[in-house]
């Protein structure tokens, strides 16, 4: 309730009376966290895999998804287009300009991104009590949940930086999206559109509402940080 109060003061400070300017900002938020999760719940094991295996091609699996954390949008929601097109594979699901087709480029974007810092976090560590792991039997990808809960503070950092990914995201989106009123159109497509338009108080309070909503998420995983800290102290 705090985070809604202080929304809404600050959107009464720029001026907005948009009726769209809630679901904007709940539909921005949904299909980021949507997003980032979907690409947690992959990456986050399969870049511990790649941190504790040794396997032919290895260096160029890393060398890949490295590259692809800087992957450009626009190429991204491209492929997620022509995939979701009547003529693509997909195309039968019916997702394209939907916010499912906006979930799908924005996990696409940050997979590489959590599986690259997932895979150095878990390879430090293994590297370190890879002996001790080895003692207890705990070897492969049977070390992979101990490992992802000894570095599970870490790897919050990991998903901020998903969640940063994502939440900035126009390119992708607004391809696969089409930025249509009501339906598919998110806080940062919808602060390029209106000032492109002029209307800088929608523009300045959606840009106003994603800063704060980065700083909740941020501060909130800076205390969980400390507290785990604190205890493993």
């Amino acid at each position: 309730m705090v985070i809604v109060d202080v929304l809404g003061e600050m959107a009464q400070f720029f001026g907005v009376t948009t009726p769209g300017f809630w679901p904007i900002v709940g539909l921005s938020l949904g299909v980021t966290l949507t997003a980032v999760s979907l690409a947690a719940v992959i990456g986050l094991p399969l870049g511990s895999l790649i941190a504790v295996s040794r396997f032919p091609g290895r260096t160029a699996v890393v060398v890949t998804i490295n590259t692809l954390m800087g992957l450009p949008p626009v190429v991204a929601g491209l492929a997620i287009y022509l995939v979701l097109s009547r003529s693509g594979p997909l195309g039968g699901l019916g997702w394209l300009f939907t916010p499912k087709a906006m979930v799908m480029a924005q996990a696409v974007l940050v997979l590489p991104i959590v599986v690259a810092l997932t895979r150095q976090t878990i390879e430090d560590l293994w590297r370190e009590y890879a002996e001790h792991l080895a003692s207890l039997d705990l070897v492969g990808r049977r070390a992979v949940p101990t490992l992802l809960w000894d570095a599970r503070f870490s790897l919050i950092t990991t998903l901020l930086a998903g969640f940063g990914r994502a939440s900035a995201e126009v390119g992708a989106v607004l391809i696969v999206g089409g930025n249509i009123v009501g339906h598919t159109r998110t806080m940062t497509t919808t602060i390029a559109l209106e000032t492109s338009k002029g209307d800088l108080p929608l523009a300045l309070g959606l840009g106003a509402a994603l800063l704060m909503l980065t700083l909740v998420l941020n501060a909130t995983a800076f205390g969980i940080g400390r507290i785990g800290a604190r205890n493993a102290g």
